[in-house]
């Protein structure tokens, strides 16, 4: 295994994917059409977090963790349990859709444990209601099949 030298990088070195994905993130042939990739780049918080509602909406939960996780590596150290928090839900999601339904589980908790976290030391912030969400990712033994949509 070559690891890090394989990967896709930017005129500066950065790794930076650029192998087309399907709409749940998983890597398709070079040459391939897939969906269009997330920028890398954090977006202000309002934006980020309608930008994710409307890639889970699109079905896309990967993109949607794409764009949390941006958010959240740019994040004031206030705010990271909220980000990453809500990105994990998202690749929780992802998990699931991909059928992988034990770490979709373990992603979900682990998103909650985050949000429960943020909430307990943080006031309301964004109109994200980590209650709400937390309470939703711990539902079901099925790690999302028969759960409603994420209520982002």
């Amino acid at each position: 295994m070559t690891g890090d030298r394989d990967r896709d990088r930017d005129s500066s070195g950065r790794p930076r994917q650029d192998r087309p994905r399907d709409a749940l993130g998983r890597p398709l042939p070079y040459g391939t059409v897939g969906v269009p990739p997330e920028p890398e780049v954090a977006l202000p918080p309002e934006e980020a977090l309608a930008r994710a509602r409307e890639l889970l909406g699109e079905g896309r939960p990967f993109a949607a963790h794409e764009v949390l996780e941006a958010r959240w590596k740019d994040a004031p150290d206030d705010e990271r349990d909220l980000w990453q928090g809500l990105a994990q839900l998202c690749v929780g999601v992802t998990h699931a859709a991909r059928g992988n339904a034990s770490g979709a589980q373990r992603l979900l908790v682990r998103g909650a444990d985050r949000l429960d976290r943020y909430a307990a030391t943080q006031g309301p912030r964004y109109g994200v209601d980590c209650s709400v969400l937390a309470a939703w990712a711990r539902s079901g033994s099925d790690a999302g099949a028969t759960r409603p949509p994420m209520p982002l």
